[in-house]
């Protein structure tokens, strides 16, 4: 169901994550957001925090905005991002560090490569129990961030297998089972996030796309049975809002895990079995590599692709945005191209004027091939010369 993006020429938007302000210096850990929202210092840094995002993101001009994540912790590499999920289900339990063997998923890099400190600092609850719901509080925090805007706000949340992957498994002791019951609760989160009027529900990096590019044929680690959990996953969300699959490369501490820019072509075909109503692509890292694939095999879904770097502090001007426009253009209409970040700007390693030019350079290079389509420009406040405190003459 299109929501957010209905009646919007290129909508734009970023996948999810700012860079906290530095003065919210307050952690949620394993406290539920409803609970540390009753601590008047928590509350007042949290809401402030969102507020600055919120405004960002108007400022700049997206159509649609997140909450920054500011759920998540100032923890290394993101970790956050990871750990939220397990350390607020039914199920789990202590906290334990990161062993290359075990059960634990990731990617094994030597002391000195700050991927290394990215493993070192991940710590993750065991999986000891029945899963369920807990304490994900979603329909809670997406409301406390769209009472503070008239824009639509998008939610994301890893998927079911990133959470069974980097977890031991004591209870089910069979991923594919422990995937399906972590799936199951989510699901019933985000239908009541869904009931609660979240117009844009962000499924974030199922890993169809890594399995596809490593070339994985395991019987339960393949691009095929990570459809089937998608959809498991988002079942019944369709009908109610507008469902969104993002996929990207990594960015711990903003880092490439890849040595070699990869391709989406081996994914496209699973890819377009998804339910969902958009796909992200991570495409300005790549220059576009692979735009002329992903308009030949996704034929009726609209497309995101990223036309700003997360890796990068070098901000793209919005020439440079426009031109990847215009060349996803050739290959997808405009009516089914959404245009956003190629990830999410806020695991660690950027600075939030970095992500904050990004954005305004992410509506300023829309707006150039908007007018050149004829149709609406938004409003760019940042960019309007009426407010600069340089003086002409």
């Amino acid at each position: 169901m299109f929501r957010a993006t209905d009646g919007i020429v290129l909508p734009t938007t970023i996948i999810g994550s700012l860079p906290r302000p530095s003065w919210y210096s307050e952690s949620l850990g394993s406290r539920s957001f409803r609970e540390a929202m009753v601590n008047a210092r928590y509350r007042e840094q949290y809401i402030d925090a969102v507020s600055s995002f919120l405004r960002d993101q108007e400022t700049a001009g997206l159509d649609i905005v997140t909450d920054g994540d500011a759920r998540f912790d100032a923890d290394v590499g993101g970790h956050s991002w990871f750990s939220y999920a397990p350390l607020h289900m039914d199920g789990f339990s202590g906290n334990f560090a990161y062993k290359l063997k075990g059960g634990r998923a990731g990617i094994s890099t030597p002391r000195g490569h700050i991927l290394h400190d990215v493993l070192e600092a991940r710590l993750m609850p065991d999986l000891t129990g029945p899963v369920g719901r807990g304490t994900l509080d979603y329909a809670a925090l997406w409301k406390t961030a769209s009472r503070l805007t008239t824009k639509p706000v998008k939610f994301g949340t890893i998927t079911p297998e990133l959470i069974a992957m980097g977890v031991r498994d004591f209870h089910y002791k069979d991923l594919r089972g422990a995937m399906n019951a972590i799936a199951d609760a989510l699901n019933e989160e985000l239908n009541e996030l869904a009931d609660a009027g979240c117009p844009v529900i962000q499924m974030e990096e199922p890993q169809i796309h890594l399995l596809a590019a490593k070339g994985l044929t395991d019987a339960v680690l393949n691009p095929d049975t990570m459809v089937d959990l998608f959809n498991r996953t988002v079942k019944g969300l369709g009908i109610k809002t507008e469902v969104w699959c993002h996929t990207c490369w990594g960015n711990p501490a903003q880092q490439r895990i890849f040595d070699k820019v990869q391709s989406y072509a081996p994914a496209l075909e699973a890819l377009n079995r998804v339910e969902a109503d958009v796909i992200t692509f991570e495409c300005c890292s790549s220059g576009g590599l692979d735009l002329d694939a992903i308009g030949k095999r996704i034929k009726t879904k609209k497309i995101a692709i990223g036309v700003v770097d997360h890796h990068t502090l070098q901000v793209e001007t919005p020439k440079e945005v426009a031109t990847l426009i215009r060349k996803a253009l050739e290959h997808i209409p405009a009516e089914r191209l959404v245009i956003a970040s190629d990830c999410g700007m806020g695991r660690e390693g950027m600075s939030r004027r970095h992500a904050f030019h990004k954005m305004v350079s992410i509506v300023q290079g829309t707006n150039i091939v908007r007018r050149e389509l004829g149709a609406p420009e938004a409003v760019c406040l940042a960019a309007d010369d009426r407010y600069s405190l340089v003086e002409n003459g």
